[in-house]
């Protein structure tokens, strides 16, 4: 096990401590550390699905929270929304904490999160769970999405090229392209680090989305091409880092910032 303090870590990666702190209450609910006052600790687990999601949700984490603020602006209080699996989708479950909403998901992370607050109504649709991310997959899992109708679905992917999106395992796109079937309205949360990738299974053509939110960080030929297209694009802007100065022992909020 090995100590760190908060401080430290605020200087190393150098984002607020706010997002620290959020961050630390992840790695905390995967096992992986346990904070302390002033710090955290780090418990060494073998666990490989804690592992494997835990190193996804720390890859290009700004970006996936600024995709995740975008999305949350779009859907609209008291609504039901399917919120699909995976790191990013986890972002926005967090952003829509406290929201009054009806949500239906097949991630038990997601569920988890979301039932622990007063607001929103949770529906957790079952099936096997895939261990890598917690999702429920499979026949039982697609036929409890036939007979729903629901205004707006949040999905994210492996991958996104002129040919379409795709996912990872073919047992997650049978679900998502059930979940396409019974939504009105489509958003797709891709950071730009999926544009290119062409994973095992595809789910559905670019066309069937019907929103995509994405980072700045897309190329410019990236970015030409979705501006192309008649789908609704939203380049999520970066949260404004907060001001700070420099003194003497360490980075200090300015007193309008405590």
């Amino acid at each position: 096990m090995g100590f760190m303090k908060l401080a430290d870590l605020v200087r190393e990666i150098g984002v607020s401590e706010s997002t620290i702190r959020r961050d630390l209450e992840v790695l905390e609910e995967q096992g992986l550390l346990k904070r302390t006052y002033g710090g955290a600790v780090f418990i060494k687990d073998t666990s490989p699905q804690k592992l494997a999601f835990a190193d996804r949700e720390m890859t290009a984490a700004a970006e996936k929270r600024a995709i995740a603020a975008a999305v949350a602006e779009i859907i609209p209080e008291n609504q039901t929304v399917i919120l699909n699996g995976g790191t990013t989708c986890s972002e926005v479950a967090r952003a829509l904490v406290g929201r009054h909403l009806s949500v239906l998901t097949n991630s038990v992370p997601i569920a988890w999160l979301l039932s622990s607050n007063l607001e929103p109504e949770v529906t957790l649709l079952g099936g096997y769970v895939y261990p890598r991310t917690g999702v429920a997959l499979g026949a039982t899992t697609v036929g409890q999405l036939g007979p729903l109708h629901v205004p707006r679905l949040v999905l994210s992917c492996a991958g996104l090229t002129h040919q379409g999106i795709f996912n990872v395992n073919q047992m997650m796109a049978d679900v998502e392209r059930s979940m396409i079937e019974v939504a009105d309205e489509v958003i797709l949360a891709v950071d730009h680090a999926k544009f290119g990738i062409e994973a095992l299974a595809r789910v559905c053509d670019v066309d069937d989305i019907d929103v995509i939110v994405t980072d700045q960080g897309v190329d410019d030929e990236t970015r030409g091409w979705l501006e192309s297209l008649e789908t609704r694009i939203v380049f999520a802007e970066p949260p404004a880092a907060p001001s700070a100065k420099w003194r003497s022992g360490g980075l200090r909020r300015t007193p309008a910032e405590r």
